[in-house]
């Protein structure tokens, strides 16, 4: 108690039950921290500093039935590594940083009577995070025979609840919530938006997520030169969707746009331009999209001649048709090993128009084109890299890609780490509708000896590409170790000599499956 340990004791009594190690400033769970203690039962880890827990952090805990890690700094839990605690009771998380919970994360606490995550990050969850916890079947089974089921007491109370369409599942099942299940605090508020801040769950209606709906009040306006031009368009989505406008000159000649909340579920965007030039004549396109989907809606914008006898000039070159059409491009399904992509394009003759896929890493200049005949809207990327950031953009026949065609992703470094791929998922979603470039949370690695090993795959996996070498007989050497994990078991260790770490890098590339998509 209150001892400055920095890392986890090395000499622990292999028969201890009780281990509480509080306020010692500890920062990380490396694998197998009490792995020699098979006996522990009970491990109190509170007001420490842990911001990093392995996925093998629990390894040899098979008695395990209470821990406790309230007051600690994790934004992430590995929830796969509870499979090496099945008898584990008591689970405190409170007052730490969790901001997702993924739907599996219960999957391996089937023994659970007390979860604690009050006082964290949360602010939308799925309710199938608790429909696909064991315990929780177990209890609908056995519903109304008491003494079948032990009461599960469960804390969410002072998470930042964000209460929109994407909450209203889990907002009716806490309100549908009984016994054997048990809310410590049955009153949870919401924290946005605006009009339901402060306002408690059974006070509130959500409805179901819908994708946006773009109208504008006039698509062909005609004003004259030198006039001021406002162009407005009316979106309606839930949750709030993302809008911007498209139009040839935006780089050269941005203009400003204004947003205005109508209602909770309609939003007007006004773009304004001043003092109209002959080379803003042209189609301006405003776009929607939230996470359920995107539409958009087009405007054209002429300017009338003072004198019918003087023709205005030619008008400035504007992108074609099929350079305006706006592709609705999306992930519609991940694997361990790669992607499959779905995009959808307007056009006048589908039966005609291909498509170009721009793939490669996302900081390469040059990314690697495959051509899509007509009649073929679907694309799927595999044999990807770990830990390494990609980008895929879909364009119509030869042309470059726009913004809006594009989505960037991120393989991770673990096949095992089910919970880290539902997290980057979720991410990559949110990336593909609110079109950022960088997702949140991206994974950087610990040491710089790991790096290199990364760079020597990326090169062995393009000789594998470029030469075809036959890469059949290599044993298997492993999955990368989690980037997270503050390990001594990493992909390169520091200690190897300099010819022993890139002869093992090169066996972990042939010998395990290229890449893991999370």
């Amino acid at each position: 108690m209150g001892t400055s340990l920095g890392q986890m004791p090395a000499d622990i009594p292999h028969d201890f039950t009780k281990i509480r190690i509080e306020n010692c400033h500890l920062t990380g769970l490396p694998q197998g921290s009490f792995s020699k203690v098979s006996a522990l039962e009970y491990l109190w880890l509170n007001f420490n500093e842990i911001a990093l827990m392995n996925i093998k952090s629990l390894e040899g805990l098979a008695n395990l039935t209470e821990l406790r890690l309230q007051g600690n700094k994790l934004t992430s839990v590995p929830w796969t590594a509870f499979q090496d605690t099945p008898k584990l009771k008591i689970l405190d998380l409170k007052h730490n940083r969790l901001d997702i919970l993924p739907e599996h994360a219960l999957k391996h606490l089937p023994a659970l009577t007390y979860l604690d995550l009050s006082f964290n990050q949360l602010s939308v969850i799925s309710k199938d995070v608790f429909i696909n916890w064991p315990l929780y079947q177990t209890a609908e089974k056995a519903w109304g025979k008491e003494g079948l089921v032990s009461n599960v007491v469960l804390a969410l109370h002072d998470n930042p609840w964000l209460c929109d369409c994407r909450l209203k599942g889990f907002v009716e099942f806490i309100r549908a919530v009984s016994p054997p299940i048990i809310l410590m605090n049955s009153y949870l508020m919401c924290s946005g938006p605006a009009s339901k801040a402060d306002k408690f769950f059974h006070e509130i209606q959500l409805k179901t997520c819908t994708k946006p709906v773009a109208s504008a009040p006039e698509t062909n306006i005609t004003l004259p030169l030198g006039a001021n031009a406002t162009l407005t368009c009316l979106v309606k989505a839930r949750p709030s969707p993302t809008i911007q406008w498209m139009y040839s000159l935006k780089i050269i000649r941005g203009f400003a746009a204004t947003e205005t909340q109508i209602n909770e579920e309609t939003i007007t965007s006004q773009l304004v331009i001043p003092s109209l030039h002959l080379a803003d004549r042209g189609l301006y396109t405003c776009m929607a999209n939230n996470f359920i989907g995107n539409a958009s809606v087009n405007i054209t914008v002429n300017i009338s001649s003072f004198n019918s006898s003087t023709p205005l000039p030619p008008p400035v070159p504007r992108l074609s048709s099929d350079e305006n059409t706006y592709i609705d491009i999306r992930i519609a399904k991940q694997t361990v090993y790669g992607i499959t992509l779905e995009w959808y394009a307007a056009t006048d003759k589908p039966a005609e128009t291909w498509f170009t896929i721009h793939f490669g890493k996302y900081d390469s200049p040059k990314k690697e084109m495959i051509y899509i005949g007509p009649g073929i809207n679907s694309y799927s990327v595999s044999d990807l890299l770990p830990v390494t950031k990609y980008e895929v953009c879909v364009t119509l026949k030869n042309h470059p890609p726009r913004e809006g065609q594009c989505i960037v992703f991120v393989t991770g470094s673990d096949i095992s780490e089910l919970e880290q791929r539902e997290r980057l998922i979720h991410i990559i979603v949110i990336v593909c509708a609110m079109l950022l470039a960088v997702p949140a949370g991206m994974y950087a690695c610990t040491t710089e000896a790991r790096f290199s090993c990364v760079e020597r795959c990326m090169d062995l996996w393009k000789k594998r590409k470029l030469y075809g070498e036959n890469l059949q007989g290599m044993e298997r050497q492993g999955t990368f170790d989690s980037l997270q994990a503050a390990s001594d078991e990493g992909l390169c260790r520091d200690s190897e000599e300099k010819p022993k770490k890139s002869r093992k890098c090169e066996d972990r590339c042939k010998g395990g499956s290229a890449a893991h998509l999370y």
